[in-house]
């Protein structure tokens, strides 16, 4: 989007100088004066609003909504936009779903089967090779789970 590079121009200009960044961002000098004395094109400022609406509607969600939400609750305010372009305005504004799991739980600590003995119980400094060998078999799977 031509708008932003415009508006980094503008707003560093006084650090450096505009036709350098001009030449950096590749955009034409010409395009950048003709944008300040034009100002920001329609269908920009309704971007402007429409990402107003949707950085509000990701907040509220708890960044629980992706574009196909965000567009249905858009069209409450009178937008009707695409999901592609929600979803384009998303990466704009760095807005990404957080997803939610629900806790579950992996082990059964409330069993009856025999336990094996702790033969180590947390010694595990040894004084010769190949005197303790350990292992983990949770990857083994079962009939239980």
């Amino acid at each position: 989007m031509q708008q932003e590079k415009y508006q980094f121009i503008k707003q560093h200009k006084f650090k450096f100088p505009a036709e350098k960044m001009c030449k950096v961002l590749k955009v034409n000098r010409s395009s950048y004066h003709n944008w300040l004395k034009c100002g920001p094109s329609k269908r920009w400022l309704i971007n402007e609003r429409i990402m107003f609406f949707i950085k509000t509607i990701f907040e509220y969600s708890f960044e629980g909504y992706g574009a196909s939400r965000i567009r249905e609750a858009l069209k409450k305010y009178g937008y009707f936009v695409s999901k592609r372009k929600v979803s384009k305005l998303m990466n704009f504004l760095g807005l990404q779903v957080r997803r939610f799991y629900k806790f579950k739980t992996l082990t059964d600590s409330n069993h009856t089967y025999p336990l094996a003995p702790n033969l180590l119980n947390q010694n595990f400094k040894v004084e010769r090779r190949n005197q303790v060998w350990v292992s983990d078999i949770t990857y083994i799977t079962t009939n239980q789970g």
